[in-house]
């Protein structure tokens, strides 16, 4: 018999049970008590840690514990940071980011050294100073992504133009590190940089392929896909160390790595938000908060070194945001974003000041003055990116989509479970960002009213795992279940109920009649709607898409609907991080582009013209397996309509892509569909 001690626990916490209930608790409370008075929670999980760790009131010890939950905090921190990052629009505005980058690292270092140098350090300690300057990290992000701000102009900047600056900071403490072969030996250079440029190319090229080898065969098992990223994660992190520089630029690495395999709007992003918001990231701010040692700066040296360097830092850091704001012409909020972002220092500073101490270039009260000017400078960016960046919302994000809006509603019929889940991914990339539209999920029983009770329950039974796929992604789900005389009756019965503007359905591939496109039930549903539908075969992960192939028909470009055809497309290629490429078979290319250019969201495309179908379906025979074919079509009865798209899908499906969609535009209140599809059985 095991008998538990009633003894009352002892400060510090030593029991591991005791001190996880008690950061648990710090999670819930702290938070929710800092944001009653306006004041950011991460601000308050700072200095919870600093209240309760070893330095004040002794509750909990930075211990290998919190020192071990805190390093991974860190590095899931940066995790998110690369897979959030918009890299379509983190390419159109890289001259942003360089700018920011260089601006970000050039000031504070220079400052910090020269400051530094003007104290009496001697110059590889100045250079020391001036690399803690220059880092920083993006401790406010989580902030700036629930404001939904990350893809304002300013905000990708400053994501995009921390890893030059984190590189830069990082080589700057290996140059002081390793000066005993002196920077003017040719093989210094060699030896600092060559590990790092193969490092990086490494992470590059083999873990895309290696994440999508994986992603296609994981069958959608959310738990396999989350321990991959996991492994991944910590895999190239301590990788790192190989290139020469800290798990914190590792961590960014993957995250940007595997940015293009895990949609925004997808189960497994919001499995890694809910885990790193819940758990991982309180826990390293909360390490953050116990490293604070207000008594270890004894006598006005300490307390002057300390008040210097972070005034230093703040200033430094305010000049190197209102050069780049006067530079790109950001707004004001934008600058001061940009300030918020950019200013704390935490876990590159500590690791650039670890290194001094350890090499006797800084001493403990010097080591203790940074670490103070950790603790203002992490205070001070979630205030500013709190205040300014809510106010940047207000004035450049538009509404969210309320519900109501017929042209946001999207509708999946279901048939098949095995399919169910694709079809659901498909829609939730169509999805528009910010959309409080829920999905509609419809299934239909064919038969009376009277006796299809049991059929109905086994249809209901078929979307729940659908249902959950998408709650997964924390997206709403509006199951609907119908019974009708035929399956496309009660499909387009339900499209008009629902009042929806987009129809994703599926396709096995095979043309079930010779009269008709696909086959009696979808060619009915096209008769009978007017809203854009998507007809799909899919049999790979869109998240492991590389580059989207467009096929165009001639004259389509004419058709009422076409731009709006090309931004549901656009939003399919953005979610999935692929490349657009526009094949126009024997049509208008320029026409083409400018059609492309008005389509919304904007996405960057190339134009390669195609003579002829045969040419356009060896190019489809050819396609990679990471390939996404889009065919846009026409309805029959429509302007657009050719007799030679009748058959387009079914011998685009015969040359054998993985993924294959037919989208078909939205039709105006003036289309009239063909009868001669009615007698279709």
């Amino acid at each position: 018999m095991i008998l538990a001690s009633s003894a009352p626990p002892s400060l510090p916490f030593l029991d591991p049970v005791l001190i996880v209930a008690t950061a648990m608790v710090v999670f819930l409370v702290v938070p929710l008590l800092f944001e009653r008075f306006r004041i950011p929670g991460l601000i308050g999980l700072i200095v919870a840690g600093a209240v309760l760790g070893p330095n004040g009131a002794g509750v909990l010890m930075r211990d290998s514990t919190i020192v071990l939950l805190g390093t991974v905090g860190l590095l899931y921190l940066m995790l998110m940071i690369g897979l959030e990052l918009d890299l379509p629009d983190f390419a159109r505005h890289r001259r942003s980011s360089l700018v920011f980058g260089t601006l970000s690292f050039g000031i504070p270092a220079v400052l910090g050294t020269t400051m530094a140098f003007a104290l009496g350090y001697r110059m590889t300690s100045a250079l020391l100073v001036g690399s803690a300057f220059a880092s920083h990290t993006l401790l406010a992000y989580p902030l700036a992504s629930r404001l939904g701000i990350v893809r304002n102009r300013a905000v990708t900047a400053a994501l995009g133009g921390t890893i030059l600056t984190e590189i830069l900071a990082l080589l700057l403490l290996a140059v002081v590190a390793e000066s005993r072969g002196g920077p003017d030996d040719p093989m210094f250079w060699l030896r600092l940089l060559g590990p790092l440029a193969l490092y990086i190319a490494a992470v590059f090229l083999l873990l895309p392929r290696i994440g999508r080898w994986f992603l296609r065969r994981a069958g959608g098992d959310g738990t396999s896909e989350f321990v991959f990223v996991m492994a991944s994660l910590f895999t190239v992190s301590y990788a790192a160390h190989l290139g020469g520089v800290e798990p914190i630029v590792g961590a960014l690495l993957a995250g940007l790595a595997l940015n293009p395999l895990i949609p925004e709007q997808s189960p497994l992003m919001a499995r890694i938000h809910f885990a790193g918001s819940a758990f991982f990231i309180p826990f390293f701010l909360l390490s953050v908060g116990m490293l604070v040692n207000v008594s270890a700066l004894e006598g006005a040296h300490g307390w002057g070194f300390a008040v210097a360097l972070a005034g230093g830092v703040i200033a430094a850091k305010w000049l190197a945001a209102f050069a780049t704001r006067k530079a790109l012409r950001y707004t004001r909020d934008e600058g001061w974003v940009v300030f918020g972002l950019s200013v704390p220092h935490a876990a590159g500073t500590l690791a650039i000041v670890l290194v001094g101490f350890d090499r006797g270039l800084l001493d403990q009260g010097e080591v203790n003055g940074v670490v103070l000017m950790i603790l203002a400078t992490c205070l001070l960016g979630p205030w500013v990116v709190e205040r300014f960046g809510r106010r940047l919302a207000l004035e450049s994000t538009p509404p969210p989509a309320a519900h109501g809006d017929p042209a946001r509603r999207i509708i999946v019929p279901l048939a098949n479970p095995a399919t169910a889940g694709a079809l659901v991914d498909l829609a939730l990339l169509l999805r528009e960002r910010g959309s409080a539209e829920p999905l509609r999920a419809l299934t239909v029983v064919v038969g009376e009213a009277v006796g299809a009770e049991r059929e109905v329950a086994e249809a209901e039974r078929m979307m729940g795992e659908a249902v959950v796929h998408a709650a997964a992604a924390d997206v709403q789900v509006l199951p609907m279940a119908r019974v009708d005389s035929s399956v496309a009756s009660g499909i387009s019965r339900g499209v008009v109920e629902s009042g929806s503007g987009t129809v994703v359905i599926g396709w096995d591939g095979v043309r079930a009649s010779t009269r008709a496109i696909f086959g009696t039930v979808l060619d009915r549903v096209l008769e009978r709607t007017r809203a854009a539908v998507l007809v799909a075969r899919l049999r790979a992960p869109l998240g492991t898409t590389r580059r989207l192939l467009l096929l165009v028909p001639d004259g389509l470009h004419r058709h009422p609907g076409f731009v709006d055809a090309l931004g549901l497309v656009n939003r399919v290629a953005h979610g999935a991080g692929a490349s657009l490429v526009l094949l126009p078979v024997g049509a208008d290319g320029a026409a083409v582009q400018r059609a492309h250019a008005a389509a919304r969201p904007p996405l960057p495309a190339s134009t390669e013209g195609v003579a002829r179908w045969e040419e356009a379906r060896d190019r489809v025979a050819a396609a990679r397996r990471d390939d996404l074919v889009v065919l846009l079509s026409a309805r029959r009865g429509s302007a657009a309509w050719k007799p030679r798209l009748e058959h387009l899908p079914e011998r685009l499906a015969a040359a054998e892509p993985l993924n294959l969609i037919v989208v078909y535009p939205p039709e105006g209140e003036d289309y009239t569909p063909d009868d001669g599809l009615g007698d279709v059985v």
